[in-house]
């Protein structure tokens, strides 16, 4: 089928547009996935995220916060010495350090899915191109500076952003693309506002 957002004639980028980018991921460990590897991509292409993203997800215990919460000096060596992932001390250590403030978000009762929904921006009517869909919000500014006062590295709001629309917390599928009434129902069913009639 044609008509899609982005990623005709690349199946690994087909599959993410058609079955991932802009449904609902919710909960922590999907967001603290998400938000791990969107940090990594700062800088590259999101296609080598994907092509990449088995090894990452070895390397980093599935992503499950507790787990990588519990990293230490020789995972860092590890992952440093893992050709599969990106190497980039930074990114890896504030992976580690991402995982350690997911937990301590929990502890106080207040959840990262919890905090990050709640900075969810307004549904606005579907963008009719790219030049309509903005690159940040007011809402993930805010969002960037609550994260980085609780210990959060590599969250900016553009990060930020791009973790709402892959994530379906904002519907950023263009009007005309084939998939959006699919990520919309799929939202609704998850809670998630629908989008503005065009």
């Amino acid at each position: 089928m044609a008509g899609r957002c982005f990623g005709d004639g690349d199946p690994l980028y087909e599959r993410y547009h058609d079955e991932e980018w802009g449904f609902p991921v919710l909960d922590e460990r999907g967001l603290f996935e998400r938000m791990s590897l969107e940090a990594f991509q700062s800088g590259l292409s999101w296609r080598t995220i994907l092509n990449k993203r088995p090894a990452f997800r070895a390397a980093f215990a599935d992503f499950h916060p507790d787990a990588v919460a519990g990293f230490g000096d020789a995972d860092v060596a590890r992952l440093l010495s893992d050709a599969g992932i990106i190497r980039n001390r930074r990114k890896i250590e504030a992976t580690l350090a991402n995982a350690r403030a997911t937990v301590a978000l929990r502890e106080t009762g207040t959840p990262l899915e919890q905090v990050i929904r709640a900075h969810t921006p307004p549904q606005s009517k579907p963008p009719a191109t790219w030049a309509d869909v903005p690159a940040t919000t007011s809402e993930t500014v805010a969002l960037a500076r609550e994260l980085k006062r609780n210990g959060f590295r590599f969250v900016g709001p553009t990060t930020l952003y791009a973790l709402m629309q892959a994530c379906g917390l904002v519907d950023d599928h263009l009007a005309g693309c084939p998939w959006r009434p699919a990520a919309e129902r799929a939202r609704r069913a998850a809670g998630l506002a629908s989008a503005v009639p065009a």
